[in-house]
């Protein structure tokens, strides 16, 4: 009989589970079709990027909703330092609120796209605002479907590059894991300085081991109740702590709720949270540095004996992998494994249905009830 991350195939789809399972699983192969996808699309995006990101002047805007914002959020930093160009992270969610804060007319802009569907209101919005309100802004659609509203009305725009996601990545499930790993490493791929795509075969035999070693004592974890999950990361860890915990918000349809902050800030206050029925979940990253605030934070867990239970994943970590010391916004997919593993075996504890926990349509797959206005002049 056929096992899958714990459980036999008929089991998952009975409890309404397999899509998810699945596009966990299904991940270090992703990754592989990334590669090639990116190989064969090397030189025609090189030719859309030009010189951008070399001049000091352009402005680039990584933007999504919900977890495809976090893929901005993770990768952001590692971009903005290796380039002269302007890149920050701002989320549709913000960028239609408060566009004045974040837009100027007269700047060259790109505007990079993270989008699953491709048909959320917000990030169909986005591109139209910066269509109106920046002459000449160019845009970068990293999508995982085709057929979406933002890849078919950018097909033939000579401003607009659209980039799909290997097949099988737009989750069939309701929470994005496939999807948000390969826009990620897409996002690294092709913005970044580094163009060496064996790093994506390496990740996916690292993933192949993980899913191998971890999926017994992550299935273990997951069959124990818990109240509330922290998740702990550092850099850019703490956009991975963020999406990790919206795993588990959303598997588990709110009954689990789950906080993300920084090592550091912890203390200041949400470290008030813990209670005997917490897990907390420490992300590792790959700097030495960074590391020994976090031993530090995770010695004081311990010591304070509150946690329901305390655990480390990443570099040195409870869950570990033989990984190499790349950056953290590179291994972040890896560490993931574990936390949207988790999150399926909880929602899988509430009895809940893990490819749709939202049966009674109160949050949607693709977002839903947003009225679009008009914006600000400049």
């Amino acid at each position: 009989m056929t096992t899958l991350l714990q459980r036999d195939i008929q089991t998952w789809r009975d409890i309404g589970g397999l899509h998810t399972a699945e596009e966990i699983a299904h991940q270090p192969a992703i990754w592989r079709a990334l590669a090639s996808i990116l190989r064969s699309e090397q030189a025609s995006l090189a030719a859309f990027l030009g010189g951008a990101l070399s001049d000091p002047r352009q402005r680039v805007i990584l933007t999504g909703a919900g977890s495809s914002a976090y893929v901005g959020e993770i990768v952001v930093d590692t971009l903005n330092t290796a380039w002269p160009a302007q890149i920050r992270a701002i989320a549709t969610t913000t960028l239609l609120t408060h566009q004045d804060l974040y837009l100027e007319a007269e700047a060259p802009t790109l505007l990079v796209s993270f989008a699953r569907s491709g048909d959320s209101p917000e990030s169909l919005a986005a591109v139209e605002l910066l269509r109106q309100v920046v002459p000449g802004a160019r845009f970068l659609n990293i999508t995982c479907n085709a057929d979406g509203k933002l890849a078919r009305q950018g097909a033939n725009d000579a401003n607009t590059y659209n980039l799909l996601m290997p097949e099988g990545s737009c989750d069939r499930g309701f929470a994005m894991t496939s999807s948000f790993s390969s826009m990620l490493l897409a996002a690294l791929s092709v913005l970044g300085k580094d163009t060496d795509l064996s790093r994506l075969e390496t990740l996916a035999q690292l993933g192949e081991q993980a899913l191998r070693d971890w999926s017994a004592p992550v299935a273990d974890l997951g069959s124990t109740p818990v109240q509330r999950v922290v998740y702990l990361g550092s850099g850019p860890l703490e956009a991975l702590a963020k999406e990790a915990a919206l795993k588990i918000l959303e598997l588990t349809g709110g009954r689990v709720m789950a906080m993300a902050n920084t090592a550091l800030g912890f203390r200041h206050g949400p470290k008030s949270a813990v209670t005997t029925e917490s897990l907390v979940i420490l992300l590792r990253s790959s700097k030495p540095l960074a590391r020994q605030y976090e031993d530090d934070l995770l010695k004081e867990l311990q010591r304070d004996s509150v946690a329901q239970t305390c655990l480390t994943v990443g570099i040195g970590g409870d869950l570990s992998a033989d990984a190499p010391a790349w950056p953290d916004a590179w291994l972040a997919p890896l560490w993931l494994l574990m936390a949207q593993q988790y999150a399926l075996h909880q929602s899988a504890l509430l009895q809940l249905r893990p490819d749709n926990p939202f049966a009674g349509g109160i949050v949607n797959r693709v977002v839903q009830g947003v009225t679009i206005y008009g914006h600000d002049q400049f």
